[in-house]
């Protein structure tokens, strides 16, 4: 009976020590890794001539993975360019009809002056001055009436310029040009397919610095704050692989405890979702799960 007694003592201590040492095991948020991903599309239509990318691969910011097609583009600004150099003709005609009215009047105005001179010195007569007003008045009514006939064609120029702008634009979006370092992860389509604007052609995210999702109840708010340092760590074969991470978010309402939380005591009624950021080592994949330990995991 004594015997006894001592098993179940020792049996019932075991589960104490067990207990405890379970909830001193316990990380303070569980969640999933992700990253940045940005669906890259076309900006023109057309034939996707060239498309060198491949799932995986690794990409800088600024390379040029291919091209769609812009002979139409090309033939449409040769022909705007040609039209321009036709108008641009018609105007600098306009242009020397101008020039010549403005030195006629320039040479209208120096008789002028002679005039009034002369009429100082009583050789002349006001008759002859204002015959060269009324001739004077003449010419800039032409000039006038000649500037007029050359604003329409000025403005035509104009959007001529604006168009070919345009088309220089869409010549320029035809080329695909990566706007961000990071990894392919999808690629939806392939050379030669033809292609339209905003159809995606692939996603990439950049794996170097990864983001850790997890979720903390009301309670542990308190224990963390944005750029605090945490230990993050996550399953490598049998054992756990810490790794050091910041955390960049911490959401400002709470949320009904989704999904992934599955264990009983991480199941509580509202939760706030917690960014962390952490540098890959290569070790980590979207998706994978992970665990934050609060002060470099001393817990």
């Amino acid at each position: 009976m004594k015997i006894s007694k001592i098993i179940f003592g020792l049996i019932i201590t075991s589960i104490i020590l067990i207990s405890c040492n379970s909830n001193n095991d316990l990380a303070d948020g569980y969640g999933n890794f992700e990253a940045i991903e940005t669906v890259i599309s076309a900006e023109s239509n057309g034939k996707l001539m060239s498309f060198k990318v491949n799932e995986g691969q690794v990409i800088q910011k600024g390379t040029n993975v291919g091209y769609i097609d812009t002979i139409q583009l090309s033939l449409k600004k040769e022909q705007l360019i040609a039209s321009k150099t036709v108008i641009a003709s018609k105007s600098r005609g306009v242009l020397s009809q101008i020039n010549v009215l403005k030195s006629q009047l320039k040479t209208a105005n120096v008789s002028k002056n002679r005039i009034e001179n002369l009429i100082k010195e009583n050789a002349g007569t006001q008759k002859q001055l204002d015959d060269i007003n009324g001739k004077i008045d003449m010419i800039n009514q032409q000039i006038i009436s000649v500037e007029t006939q050359n604003a329409p064609i000025i403005n035509e120029l104009k959007s001529l310029d604006i168009q070919v702008k345009q088309l220089n634009d869409q010549i320029q979006k035809s080329v695909i040009s990566n706007p961000i370092s990071g990894t392919i992860l999808v690629k939806y389509a392939e050379a030669n397919e033809i292609t339209a604007f905003g159809k995606p052609l692939y996603k990439i995210a950049d794996l170097g610095t990864m983001q850790l999702r997890v979720y903390i109840s009301e309670t542990q708010l308190s224990a963390i704050k944005i750029g605090q340092e945490v230990t993050v760590k996550n399953d490598e074969g049998d054992d756990m692989k810490a790794l050091t991470g910041i955390i960049t978010w911490i959401a400002s309402e709470a949320e009904f405890t989704p999904k992934i939380i599955q264990t009983k005591e991480e199941r509580v009624n509202l939760v706030y979702a917690v960014k962390v950021d952490v540098k890959n080592d290569g070790s980590l994949k979207i998706g994978m799960p992970g665990e934050m330990w609060i002060e470099n995991g001393s817990k």
